[in-house]
């Protein structure tokens, strides 16, 4: 028997009905299409509304997405890995809410918190077990709520991030498909360039710290930038090597980064055309 790797077998999302363009945002905040497209490229956002549903709520409607189109019975499932910066609460955990809306009543639940790497730290872990040969179906969900934590007064921030979620299923494989390679990497360092202050346990919520806007995604563009464009490029290319690719072999680039010029500066290090 070959080796076992963890493939993805199906893939399923949800997105909230709410699309708020550059234009209505241009009428809460000082910016304007032209500023957002040269920018970061964005033209649309998804926005959940409603009163009291969180990043569950849509990470459930992912997973029954994808176990409706796969026509796998939650039942089946062993793990669910929830990848998010915004969970419904501190506790019960996201991954664990999302688990009981979609009947995953066998499976043991948790969340990764790790920001916009989140969902391949998560897609790493899941394929741990896979491989380990514990479990046998396991969905890793992204899910963010992110406008819950945005302040549309910020134009550094709130153009950039939306609302949404996406479940992949892993199940084993022999046949030399699914995830081959991950090179993860953390620099807390870089936490003073982009964070949200309050409502942990070094701050937690006060009347101050709610005035002085501590719970909104705080950045510095220009450092995240920076770092974004090297350390996305450096690592693609390593992996390439590593693997013994070429821009040849490589079909598509699917970057979790939410800035078109940091996309595009990761391909061009890569060696790859725009159409990939």
């Amino acid at each position: 028997m070959g080796k076992i790797t963890a493939a993805i077998t199906g893939v399923g999302q949800y997105l909230p009905e709410y699309i708020l363009t550059n234009d209505e945002l241009s009428r809460m905040v000082d910016t304007n299409d032209e500023w957002i497209m040269s920018h970061t490229g964005i033209k649309t956002r998804h926005i959940l509304k409603g009163e009291g549903i969180g990043s569950s709520y849509m990470g459930a409607r992912a997973v029954i997405n994808l176990l409706d189109k796969t026509g796998v019975d939650p039942m089946e499932i062993d793990v669910v890995i929830c990848a998010t910066v915004t969970p419904d609460m501190f506790f019960p955990s996201t991954g664990n809410l999302i688990a009981d809306q979609a009947g995953c009543k066998n499976a043991f639940a948790f969340d990764v918190s790790a920001a916009c790497s989140g969902f391949l730290f998560a897609l790493t872990t899941g394929a741990k077990f896979i491989e380990a040969g514990t479990s046998k179906k396991v969905i890793v969900v992204g899910a963010d709520k992110m406008s819950s934590i945005i302040n549309y007064k910020d134009r550094n921030t709130c153009p950039i991030f939306g609302d949404g979620a996406a479940a992949v299923l892993l199940e084993p494989s022999t046949e030399g498909y699914g995830v081959q390679d991950a090179i993860l990497h953390s620099d807390g360092g870089g936490g003073q360039h982009l964070y949200m202050k309050a409502g942990g346990s070094a701050y937690p919520a006060t009347h101050e710290t709610v005035e002085n806007n501590w719970h909104y995604v705080y950045q510095e563009g220009q450092a995240v930038f920076k770092a974004a464009v090297s350390n996305m490029a450096d690592t693609s290319v390593e992996i390439m090597e590593r693997n013994k690719l070429t821009p040849d072999d490589i079909a598509y680039l699917v970057p979790h980064q939410a800035n078109l010029r940091i996309i595009e500066a990761t391909a061009h290090r890569m060696g790859l055309a725009k159409e990939k």
